[in-house]
């Protein structure tokens, strides 16, 4: 009797650790497409630097296996084996890396490759910082790990502190920020500009106009904005612009040229958020606009 109440309870055993692990974890990407897994990937490749970093804040640095060339940061992915970039992904090197899973932005090209080969891809691509928020806790379902929600709280506050650190004054600043070449800026509605706006600072850029809109140089004069925010790699050649010169930034050098280092961590939706944050704040201080 005993040895048939052991089977018993071996065959209950089994039969629950079986359904457990057919469960395995269940993601669903920003496509709305669900992907499933018998377990936590354990070899990740990344192709979007935010992506990258949450990965590592998280604790799981060691599961990346390849990164995109832009992933610079913690300095530990930067021994990683690049895998191209979103837009010229390296199919094979991915492949070659045997990845669980492939992380990766909407927007990028070859998601469909990579499925078609049997990868499974988590494609998610934030751009304001209700996404960034929710893509946080995707990827601590994604990789198993409790309260992923504790990184965006530590955004939240110290984005908090940043804007309490400026003086009223710094409301009526009207500011335009420069995100990349072409004259694309930060809009209203991208994270970079919901974060002027917990800062108490005014976008130049219309809400109509999108998240990243390419913003013609006449806009920008018409609007003299107080401060121009603008990373080095897209600063030269500003006063050429047509009209730029006699621009009041410009006339008075209220223009805060960001590093590339300070521009990776002010254009990334990620865990360095109030890193950007405190960026801004000093930028405003400096120039004096109080």
């Amino acid at each position: 009797m005993k040895h048939a109440t052991a089977r018993w309870l071996w065959t209950v055993l089994l039969a629950c650790t079986g359904t457990l692990h057919a469960a395995g974890v269940q993601v669903t990407d920003d496509r709305g497409v669900t992907m499933t897994l018998t377990q936590s990937p354990q070899r990740i490749v990344s192709l979007l630097p935010s992506l990258t970093e949450t990965v590592c804040e998280l604790g799981q640095c060691h599961r990346l296996v390849g990164v995109d060339r832009y992933s610079n940061h913690p300095a530990f992915v930067r021994s990683l084996p690049q895998t191209g970039g979103g837009i010229d992904p390296n199919i094979e090197a991915i492949v070659a890396l045997k990845p669980d899973v492939v992380l990766m932005a909407t927007s990028s090209r070859g998601v469909q490759r990579l499925e078609s080969l049997g990868i499974q891809v988590l494609a998610m691509e934030p751009r304001s910082s209700a996404d960034a928020q929710r893509v946080m806790g995707k990827l601590g379902q994604l990789l198993e790990v409790p309260d992923a929600q504790r990184i965006w709280r530590a955004i939240d506050a110290g984005v908090s502190a940043a804007a309490q650190s400026l003086p009223p004054g710094a409301r009526s600043l009207r500011v335009y920020y420069e995100v990349s070449s072409g004259g694309y800026a930060a809009g209203t509605g991208s994270f970079i500009g919901e974060m002027m706006a917990r800062l108490g600072v005014q976008n130049i850029v219309a809400p109509s106009l999108g998240p990243f809109p390419r913003i013609n140089p006449e806009y920008v004069v018409r609007a003299n904005p107080d401060l121009i925010m603008v990373g080095s790699r897209n600063v030269q050649g500003l006063e050429l612009r047509p009209g730029w010169r006699g621009m009041r930034a410009l006339r008075e050098q209220r223009i805060c040229v960001f590093t590339a280092d300070e521009s990776d961590v002010l254009v990334r939706p990620g865990p360095r958020m109030a890193e950007a944050a405190r960026l801004m704040a000093r930028c405003i201080t400096s120039k004096g606009l109080k």
